[in-house]
């Protein structure tokens, strides 16, 4: 579909009609605005459903000689392809296959994808001291957020500790792929892995390489939230508003206009369960086997590639406002922590996140 670009008061008022369709935009914790009063742009918009969410693709000044019923084609078919390879959902899926395989010490063959996204998801876990471990999916399933949902009640102590001996990074190895071998991945002991955590942000830079590969030069890819973007349409950066993080509520917390980046968050307020009266995160924190406690809402991070700031996004997210904002500064990520205080919400940058609000180019 072709259309032209809007000014900005009446796409605030569309964009305030969409947010009222919450099965669409459940997932979103950052939200895409295409924007600008600088005459008129065309542009093409392309979507679809995947991964249990919406994905969209935005491009402006599109190419004429490419068809673009070929392109949605060519976008759905890769997101198979993702899925088919790091679905948990789906029992034929390579994950899924790995998890089910009771074969220890012995090289399992991947795709190449598979070996690059499981080796990114281990760094993580390294230099978080496993606070991100690709392998909580039973815990996460104990307290009724994976495949296997339908929690009713609190997990025992005793179940948490049984469960948690399941789990732990360091037993999965990877072979990435080089000259002359294959990718294959290994379990020392039994374990379950999940890439859940990074797989959207995968699926971004991938649509991403495709759209970047067939000449576009100015587009906007997101999945469920997770946004890269390419170009500054129009001379103008991509606008994209960050959620105040407030349960039933849609409001804008942070408004950014982007180049040649990516982004993604990870928050606490739209995919939870109550139990007994009490609200509890599904983001488990894998020290403990239980739900994180702390106070922080919502963590967004931007990088160049949608899967490490999806990845980090989680890391920092789990460890919370104080350890998280340390590692962030370590790491020299550009991060944006949102916290809840007594008096609302406390904002914290890092300096690169500073330097990517004034629009400073790095």
């Amino acid at each position: 579909m072709k259309t032209k670009i809007l000014c900005w008061m009446t796409l605030a008022a569309s964009l305030l009609k969409l947010l009222k369709n919450a099965a669409l935009v459940a997932a979103f914790s950052v939200l895409a605005l295409v924007t600008g009063c600088s005459g008129e742009l065309e542009i093409q918009k392309l979507s679809g459903q995947t991964m249990g969410t919406t994905w969209s693709v935005v491009i402006a000044n599109p190419i004429a000689s490419h068809d673009q019923t070929a392109l949605q084609v060519e976008i759905e078919s890769l997101l198979v392809d993702v899925n088919r390879q790091m679905s948990t959902y789906d029992p034929t899926s390579e994950i899924s296959q790995f998890n089910q395989s009771d074969d220890l010490n012995t090289w399992f063959p991947v795709s190449e994808l598979f070996a690059i996204t499981t080796a990114k998801a281990l760094g993580f876990s390294e230099t978080s001291n496993g606070a991100f471990d690709p392998t909580v999916g039973p815990i996460v399933n104990l307290w009724g957020f994976g495949p296997d949902a339908g929690v009713d009640a609190l997990p025992s102590d005793s179940l948490i500790e049984e469960t948690k001996s399941q789990i732990g990074f360091s037993a999965i190895e990877v072979r990435a792929p080089q000259r002359g071998g294959a990718s294959a991945i290994m379990k020392r002991s039994q374990r379950r892995l999940d890439l859940s955590a990074i797989a959207k942000g995968l699926a971004v830079d991938q649509l991403y390489e495709l759209l970047d590969d067939q000449g576009y030069v100015n587009f906007l890819v997101e999945i469920g939230g997770e946004i890269r973007v390419k170009g500054d349409k129009d001379g103008q950066g991509w606008k994209i508003a960050i959620e105040k993080p407030i349960k039933g509520e849609r409001s804008v917390e942070q408004l950014l206009s982007l180049k040649n980046v990516a982004l993604a968050t990870s928050g606490d307020y739209r995919n939870y369960r109550e139990i007994g009266g009490i609200t509890y995160s599904h983001t488990i924190d894998p020290s403990t086997g239980r739900p994180v406690t702390h106070q922080l809402a919502s963590v967004t991070v931007a990088d160049s590639e949608c899967a490490m700031a999806d990845g980090w996004a989680t890391t920092l997210l789990v460890l919370g406002p104080k350890k998280g904002f340390e590692l962030a500064v370590s790491q020299k990520l550009s991060a944006m922590f949102i916290e809840r205080t007594e008096n609302g919400f406390a904002v914290k940058q890092t300096p690169r996140f500073e330097r990517l609000l004034a629009g400073e180019a790095e």
